[in-house]
């Protein structure tokens, strides 16, 4: 069998093909599955690299979002059946209720192997069934960076007539622009490209703000909302941008803090965080029964993910170097 895996050191040229055995067949409770395509995150090239988790062991097959057929089931699978299509669970112990550290312990592409192999062996609680009119690629956004943006915008409550802000055109924000116009919201998009920004407005953006040319995008964003300031932020950029996500957010709003593409550590006014109630909450992508809800929605509103460009699975390096230059909008994909 074929897999995708970081072999002898971390890096982007030590992410080559190997041979591996077949899988067993499945025992009990487990299912095995004909992996077709798989989706990127920006955690996933982290991992490669070994920024993410320096002492992870290696090898390792990367990447956590998945799309496949089931091939078999052990005795006692009930969830799914041979022949029905599944996407992957990011963390496959987490159920459902609150993440805990064994839960967190559970997650494909670190420090479980991942997607990039053709067949996986996995518990039947570890899938989710995908939603018929997606394509492979289509369906693998789902498991991590669209469960982010759903746990985001369901957590902060956002629904009609309330204004939501996302940072930049990546996999979370493009899908929390998607979700928060499905759930009645207007939503405010961010970039540095104007060009994103004409692609942000095509695909629903109630405004838009470059924050290269407007450097104070959070005072910005409280003018396009007459002074209230926003619902809902969702907060991908980290240690440079979370001043003025608070700055941007009405009294009593959540901060959804997903990414941190800017640095880990910075100086907090913790007074303005006080004084308007703020909320900052954490976002680890969700649990399988919130994924679920995710795929239900997807399915009733025939929403199509957006996808900027897919690469045979030979070609991951060549993949992920295309996230890593940061061009794209929406998600990339690896078919298998």
């Amino acid at each position: 069998m074929r897999v995708m895996s970081i072999q002898g050191s971390f890096g982007l040229e030590h992410l080559r093909p190997e041979e591996r055995p077949e899988p067993p067949a499945p025992a009990r409770g487990q299912v095995l599955v004909r992996v077709r395509a798989a989706s990127l995150n920006y955690r996933d090239l982290l991992t490669v690299v070994g920024v993410y988790n320096p002492r992870q062991r290696l090898p390792l097959v990367p990447c956590s979002d998945g799309c496949g057929e089931v091939l078999a089931v052990g005795e006692g699978v009930t969830r799914v059946k041979p022949g029905d299509r599944v996407i992957t669970c990011f963390a496959q112990g987490w159920p459902a209720g609150d993440l805990t550290r064994d839960r967190a312990r559970t997650t494909l592409g670190g420090p479980l192997d991942g997607v990039l192999q053709e067949r996986m062996l996995l518990d039947e609680g570890g899938v989710v069934r995908a939603p018929a009119h997606l394509t492979d690629v289509e369906a693998a956004t789902l498991s991590c960076a669209g469960l982010t943006a759903w746990t985001a915008l369901t957590s902060g409550g956002v629904g009609p007539g309330d204004v939501v802000l996302t940072q930049g055109t990546g996999g979370v924000s493009i899908f929390a622009l998607q979700l928060a116009r499905l759930m009645g919201a207007r939503v405010i998009v961010t970039s540095s490209s104007d060009e994103k920004l004409a692609r942000a407005r095509a695909l629903g953006a109630w405004e838009t703000i470059n924050y290269r040319t407007t450097p104070a995008w959070g005072a910005r964003a409280r003018e396009l909302t007459g002074g209230r300031g926003v619902d809902h932020v969702v907060e991908v950029g980290g240690a440079d941008t979370l001043a003025q996500s608070i700055l941007a957010a009405r009294p009593g709003a959540q901060v959804s803090l997903i990414g941190i593409l800017s640095g880990t550590t910075t100086p907090l006014d913790l007074v303005s965080v006080l004084m308007q109630g703020v909320r900052i909450q954490g976002v680890l992508v969700g649990h399988r029964d919130a994924l679920e809800a995710l795929a239900r929605a997807v399915e009733a509103h025939a929403l199509r993910p957006v996808v900027d460009r897919t690469f045979p699975w030979t070609e991951a390096r060549a993949a992920l170097e295309h996230l890593q230059a940061g061009r794209h909008v929406g998600k990339v994909g690896v078919e298998l």
